[in-house]
């Protein structure tokens, strides 16, 4: 692991910026999450931390010369941990630099916020067991895992063009998708808007440094090659999945649309939040290549992470929305540096700014699933709302807000903000 506890994890450091303070907000000085921002004067996107309710530009605080946010996350471990250290000191009470770091800093609800990087590639996986065993009992009641679940990280190449950004308060809207389905009496497939609609709670890992072609990263050097995470949200057409998917597996069910959080919080804020990677008694060992002591010690991550679903009714009523599952990092089976260990294993080259989706994270209980496709039983058995309302799968005007945040005795708790995006009609053929 290339991440280690340090003074800007000190639970006890405070910042000049008193909302910083506030111990229920997601940015206080011991997160400082990395975005791009620009606010109405400006022409090109800007490299920005979030620290309390505001952003702070690093070009305008001295403590970077460029804005090409990809160029900075292929910082190396050294100057990257030495970059933290700067804007640390700069935000932290009685700094000798605050009054160069006030003028650098804009109000968040007066900034645009958009993607954090160029995303060049994007990978989705399928890290959590508890989902693939949910879904694979729907399918699959005798035999739900498939016989290589259990040896290989499963993943599938998506598409970049469609990850949008959830911006404060908006959040990120888009069409109900058209494609073919099949219903299971019918003759013949038809075209239309998707009738099962549904979201997937992820997270967003961001690649940083890049590997060259033809060389694999081991596991003990995965973590220099990842600079974060955000949350993430792979909506997907469940009817036009079920018809498409065999033998290729997704294309236009989960093509249309991707939604991930502004903010990137480094795998150097998230190191007070490791735990041992453990696997069920009985289960096999990785592979070597998926395999190292580190990973074993510390390769889990204790993210507390929350679905919430607000209905048009809802908004127009006023209504926060309900949340309706709850789940943790923690409890998927396989970890960040073995994804970026299995991609690399054949020689592909990674690439600063390439996203990997953890797939949908489920916990073992009911109540943690990660999708509706879990929660409803594939529709079956349908959520009841608060206000009496009813889901199966997601209708239009319903907004779907993704939460994360980090909380253990003697540290800070930092959050990743919010990842929230709204189901729109879709347009007519």
């Amino acid at each position: 692991m290339n991440t280690s506890i340090d003074a800007t994890h000190d639970p006890a450091l405070k910042s000049w910026l008193e909302s910083a303070n506030d111990p229920s907000i997601d940015f206080p000085i011991q997160n400082l999450p990395f975005g791009r921002f620009r606010r109405a004067e400006d022409m090109d996107w800007r490299i920005g931390v979030a620290i309390g309710d505001q952003v702070l530009d690093l070009r305008r605080a001295g403590i970077i010369q460029s804005y090409d946010m990809n160029r900075l996350m292929r910082l190396s471990k050294e100057p990257r941990q030495a970059l933290r250290q700067a804007v640390s000191e700069g935000l932290r009470h009685g700094s000798p630099h605050e009054a160069r770091f006030r003028e650098a800093l804009t109000p968040m609800s007066r900034v645009e916020l958009g993607l954090p990087c160029v995303i060049g590639d994007y990978t989705d996986f399928y890290t959590s067991i508890h989902h693939a065993t949910t879904v694979g009992k729907q399918f699959r009641p005798d035999n739900p895992l498939l016989p290589n679940y259990k040896w290989v990280p499963i993943g599938y190449h998506g598409r970049a063009s469609s990850i949008g950004v959830s911006a404060p308060a908006l959040g990120h809207s888009f069409q109900r998708p058209h494609g073919q389905t099949k219903a299971p009496d019918a003759d013949a497939p038809s075209v239309g808007p998707s009738r099962r609609l549904d979201y997937e709670l992820e997270l967003g890992i961001f690649i940083g440094r890049p590997n060259p072609i033809g060389e694999p990263v081991r596991m003990a050097d995965a973590e220099e090659h990842v600079f974060g995470l955000a949350l993430f949200n792979d909506w997907t057409a469940r009817d036009i999945q079920s018809w498409e998917y065999q033998p290729l597996g997704p294309f236009l069910s989960k093509n249309f649309a991707s939604t991930v959080s502004p903010w990137i919080v480094t795998m150097d804020a998230l190191a007070p939040f490791r735990e041992p990677c453990t696997r069920p008694r009985g289960d096999p060992a990785p592979l070597p290549y998926l395999d190292s002591a580190d990973n074993r010690e510390r390769g889990a991550i204790a993210i507390e992470l929350e679905v919430w679903l607000q209905t048009a009714n809802m908004r127009a009523a006023g209504h926060a929305g309900d949340c309706i599952a709850r789940s943790n990092y923690r409890d998927a089976y396989w970890t960040v540096d073995q994804l970026v260990a299995h991609h690399t294993i054949n020689g592909c080259n990674l690439r600063d700014g390439d996203l990997f989706g953890s797939g949908t994270l489920s916990g073992p209980r009911p109540e943690q699933a990660g999708s509706l496709l879990e929660l409803t039983q594939g529709g079956r058995q349908p959520l009841r709302l608060s206000n009496a309302e009813t889901r199966a799968f997601l209708e239009d005007g319903d907004t779907v807000i993704l939460r994360g945040f980090c909380e253990r005795d003697g540290y800070r708790r930092i959050g990743f903000g919010e990842c929230r995006g709204t189901v729109m009609p879709a347009r007519p053929l």
